[in-house]
């Protein structure tokens, strides 16, 4: 994906980078990746349509604003953080989303929150939107942490949008009505979806995600918590109702699905290998021993019996 705003990365001692970062964002801790104290990054200012925007790019370990620094300094802005390059862990209150090139989240500055980079080169643009306005417009909804998916189409349009502000500084008024608007749009539907669907549990959706995607085997616990827009911790939490873990859960569903491979007719001749993989292990070794754990029998006996 072409990035939004070339980025600068020039080696700075900590502290500066953090002065700057502070001087436009407020009160934020970084801590370097490296012994030296330093930082290849930049902060800069830019105002993208009426919005006051920072560009920031660093190979921090990683940046953070704690309960102390919310004290001392409030906040009056909601930043809408778009990653421009590189990716970058965030946490904030029980939710943690993985940005990737493009992906937006709405992060409230009134919470404690984390921003891990884990010394991988990040560029991110990020829009600051005043508080107050965004209650008035939009509600309680804009607060707590937004993950803006890319899933919702609502989301190629937002980014259509910014890109076209970036390139046609003349007309801010329209195009920052036409963001807030999409915006609005996004949480509007957020807002209708938890409305048509109050049973639709966050422990539901993680079950239905599981059943759906256990044969992949990149998917476990953090890739489920993360496209539920909650941290592992939380996600644990709801799976204490079960008396299991999501990767206990996961681990079992995997296992249901080999077994019913290995005894159908219809395997032919896959190997038990392939059969283990297909059903989301890359493992074999393990694949063997936690099979014959939850059946007290081996693969090859499951299948020799059909």
């Amino acid at each position: 994906m072409q990035s939004l705003i070339t980025p600068v990365h020039r080696p700075l001692p900590v502290e500066i980078l953090q002065a700057d970062l502070r001087k436009v964002c407020g009160a934020f801790d970084l801590e370097p990746m490296g012994r030296d104290g330093t930082v290849a990054g930049d902060v800069a200012t830019r105002r993208i349509g009426f919005f006051e925007t920072a560009v920031v790019g660093l190979d921090a370990r990683h940046v953070s604003r704690s309960v102390r620094s919310i004290r001392q300094d409030p906040g009056e802005h909601l930043f809408l953080l778009i990653q421009d390059e590189g990716h970058c862990r965030i946490e904030q209150g029980e939710k943690m989303a993985a940005l990737a090139a493009g992906d937006m989240f709405l992060v409230d500055s009134t919470l404690p929150s984390a921003f891990v980079y884990d010394g991988v080169r990040s560029s991110q643009v990020s829009l600051h939107m005043p508080r107050e306005e965004m209650l008035h417009r939009f509600g309680a909804e804009c607060t707590g942490g937004v993950a803006i998916s890319r899933d919702d189409p609502l989301w190629i349009a937002m980014r259509a949008v910014l890109t076209k502000m970036l390139a046609e500084p003349g007309a801010t008024t329209q195009l920052g009505e036409a963001f807030f608007c999409l915006m609005g749009a996004y949480l509007q539907g957020m807002r209708t979806q938890e409305k048509a669907r109050p049973a639709d549990t966050l422990l539901s959706r993680a079950l239905v995600m599981i059943d759906r995607n256990c044969a992949d085997p990149g998917f476990g616990p953090s890739e489920l918590a993360r496209r539920l827009n909650v941290s592992e911790r939380m996600l644990q939490r709801h799976f204490q109702a079960l008396g299991e873990t999501p990767g206990h859960r996961l681990l079992s569903r995997r296992l249901e699905l080999a077994h019913a491979h290995l005894g159908s007719h219809a395997q032919g001749g896959q190997g038990i290998a392939g059969i283990a993989f297909d059903a989301g292990f890359n493992d074999l070794s393990y694949f063997y021993r936690e099979f014959r754990k939850k059946y007290g029998i081996t693969p090859g006996a499951v299948a020799h019996c059909h």
